[in-house]
């Protein structure tokens, strides 16, 4: 026999790696994920007594071959090891292929390791467990909690709202954030506030201050009128400097990643959508090929929630800081910043399994997504244990009349982690050296009037923030919430910022009037909680259920008496059907809205609807541009008169030629704002923020 061990893993890349540290005597396996699941066609839990929650499992369609695989290899071994991924899910799926092999689950054949290096895993091969039933009956009660909700609500909104709809408990939620943030962004009411900015100098060195208050008291700026009372008192140029404070002050290095964390920063710095980080995180994980090196997981595992950081890897991360930048760089005492509230702490943060492994050493063996990413995660990492920033700070004030202005200004004396991972505040603004008692001279005073804003839209990372701030859902469970919302066309995308529909709005309108529980951030949140006292064998999974499904019951009967058909008007469209006369109608679709003829079925004729954005093709000059979007949401720009004319453009065109060489010009997104630039040419004109 060609090997005495079998290793069952999820993924066919993770088995390609392992199979190469174990050696000759193992074979290793992908189960390709979860091999036996509940069915789709129906709700697949039994229920008795409102008490007994069974669940009927079934294979799942297109695993019977791979089943059938494993079972023949697994005949053939001494022994079958059950080496999916370290958290529930994971937990969960060994459960199941311990079920399918007939294997004892109280048998030492569950092998976990956080990292797929050659050490780890020889490691945890060493020190075999059982399968942890209290982490599978936490999946297993989430599995059954979600499938109850969904197969209750989603099959009574296909028949009173449309067809195609679903709710769920973390959905439901997060569609209700949005929601809510909408209807304060409507109800908000700007306020008129001033500012008054001064420019001074001291010996040709310029420094700006800003206007404080009178009589050493704060003073806030509601009107012109009082701004012009203010300037009234001003007379001359010359200010005194009544007031000087010197200090030094340290900024700390930052928190190594969780799985949030991470997808906020590679969706700010990388422009990265969450799921596309969490694809490219798994690549990482499970392993590159590094040429004579073999393949190696390059990074920890990505679904965690925990800023945790083990010894080994404190220990080569100092060796490394002070090899390279020095020992004033390494901190003895790396930050360690307690984990956010309700985190389970099961793994560690993110971070690179070696950090001799520096980007610029791989560059060879990644692809640009995944050399970005990475750069990100070991740059992270290693500021996580270097010394923190130092700065030495002034504050000014500045008076005449009894009129106070304060310049505030920094310098960075020692640079510490900000050398590897900088920092997102502004650039440090240094001001001259001053004195208490000295003069300075006014270059320029000017009011300016501004207005309050309303709090920002939710972006993906800001959603993700919020989820987490709030104890909703799991590091596995944001990625493919945000998905569901906008698959059901709940919200859209609109500049990088969630937008609620009109469907939305009636979803959740229904969802708050019937199972309010089920949208209340505190109660899914304190959920959350009960399934970790599962998962820490507190709880009992069945009683969390009966909990939850007993008062659930009453809501779901109450909303299939009362709740009415609803019904989504269709909107006059303004022109008529070029195929048989009717008017033209907007109706409400999955993916959006779309104009549709009035007389169907007789009439089949739909249109997109299209944003026209005022400019002429330039390059058929016949048609109009208009905007359009891809099948991932992403919007560019073409011809109205497609497929005859071809033009495409991922920036925005604007009416004007470029008076450099005649083509046309574009908006372009760049940081700080947007800025016309020539679609052909170097030509460039200042960013408009």
């Amino acid at each position: 026999m060609a090997y005495k061990y079998l290793v069952i893993v999820e993924s066919p890349a993770k088995a390609k790696t392992i199979e190469k540290y174990l050696g000759k005597n193992y074979k290793v396996i992908a189960s390709k994920g979860h091999v036996r699941d509940l069915p789709k066609s129906k709700m697949g839990i039994e229920i008795e007594n409102d008490e007994h929650f069974i669940p009927q499992y079934i294979t799942i369609r297109g695993q019977g071959e791979t089943i059938k695989e494993i079972r023949k290899l697994a005949k053939k071994a001494e022994k079958v090891y059950l080496a999916s991924d370290p958290d529930r899910e994971g937990e969960a799926i060994a459960w199941h292929l311990a079920h399918l092999l007939n294997l004892d689950v109280q048998d030492k054949n569950r092998v976990v390791f956080n990292e797929i290096t050659k050490d780890a895993v020889k490691e945890a091969f060493k020190n075999p467990r059982s399968i942890d039933k209290r982490l599978f009956d936490a999946q297993q009660a989430r599995r059954v909690l979600d499938r109850l909700v969904g197969y209750s609500i989603s099959p009574m909104l296909w028949q009173k709202v449309k067809k195609g709809l679903s709710a769920g408990r973390v959905q439901s939620v997060a569609l209700k954030l949005i929601i809510d943030r909408e209807e304060e962004i409507k109800q908000f009411q700007p306020e008129e506030y001033w500012e008054i900015t001064g420019q001074f100098m001291k010996k040709r060195k310029k420094f700006e201050g800003h206007f404080h208050g009178v009589n050493h008291k704060k003073v806030k700026l509601r009107s012109k009128e009082e701004c012009d009372a203010i300037l009234e008192r001003l007379k001359g140029k010359e200010f005194v400097v009544t007031k000087v404070e010197k200090k030094q002050r340290q900024r700390k290095a930052p928190k190594p990643f969780t799985t949030s964390t991470l997808q906020q920063e590679a969706a700010n710095k990388l422009n990265f959508r969450t799921r596309k980080t969490m694809m490219v995180a798994q690549q990482l994980y499970e392993g590159i090929s590094l040429g004579r090196k073999g393949t190696v997981g390059l990074i920890t595992y990505m679904r965690t929630d925990s800023t945790r950081i083990s010894n080994v890897a404190k220990d080569e991360a100092s060796q490394f800081i002070q090899e390279n930048f020095g020992e004033n760089y390494a901190s003895h005492k790396p930050s360690q910043v307690k984990n956010s509230k309700g985190a389970q702490d099961a793994h560690e943060a993110i971070r690179p399994s070696s950090v001799e492994r520096t980007p610029e050493s791989l560059e060879a063996y990644l692809d640009k997504d995944q050399l970005k990413l990475y750069r990100l995660i070991w740059n992270r990492f290693v500021a996580s244990q270097m010394t923190p920033m130092v700065l030495d700070t002034m504050r000014v004030e500045l008076d005449q009349n009894d009129v106070q202005f304060i310049a505030n200004g920094s310098e960075v004396i020692f640079d510490g982690y900000s050398r590897v991972y900088p920092s997102d505040t502004k650039k440090e603004k240094q001001l001259p050296l001053l004195e208490e008692g000295e003069k300075v001279q006014s270059v320029q005073i000017e009011a300016t009037q501004h207005f309050t804003n309303p709090p920002a839209r939710f972006s993906e990372p800001t959603m993700i923030k919020t989820l987490e701030e709030n104890g909703v859902g799991r590091p596995s469970t944001y990625a493919p919430t945000l998905q569901t919302i906008q698959s059901r066309y709940y919200v859209k995308l609109d500049n990088k910022r969630f937008e609620p529909t009109e469907l939305g709005e009636i979803v959740d309108d229904i969802m708050e009037t019937y199972f309010p529980q089920i949208v209340d951030v505190k109660f899914t949140a304190e959920m959350e909680n009960q399934l970790d006292k599962v998962a820490e064998g507190e709880e009992d999974w069945q009683e969390v259920i009966h909990e939850f499904y007993v008062p659930f019951k009453k809501e779901l009967t109450t909303a299939e008496k009362e709740l009415e058909k609803v019904q989504i008007k269709d909107e006059p469209a303004g022109f008529d059907c070029e195929e048989c006369g009717s008017p033209m109608v907007i109706k409400m679709g999955r993916f959006g809205k779309f104009y549709a003829c009035s007389n169907f079925p007789e009439c089949h004729n739909t249109k997109a609807i299209v944003k026209e954005i005022g400019v002429t093709c330039p390059e058929c000059h016949q048609g109009h541009v208009i905007e359009r979007k891809t099948k991932k949401n992403r919007v560019f720009y073409g011809c109205d008169r497609y497929p005859e004319c071809e033009f495409l453009s991922w920036d925005k065109p604007i009416a004007r030629s470029c008076p450099k060489c005649g083509h046309y010009l574009v908006e372009k997104k760049v940081k700080g704002g947007k800025q016309v630039q020539c679609s052909h040419c170097d030509y460039k004109e200042e960013i408009q923020k």
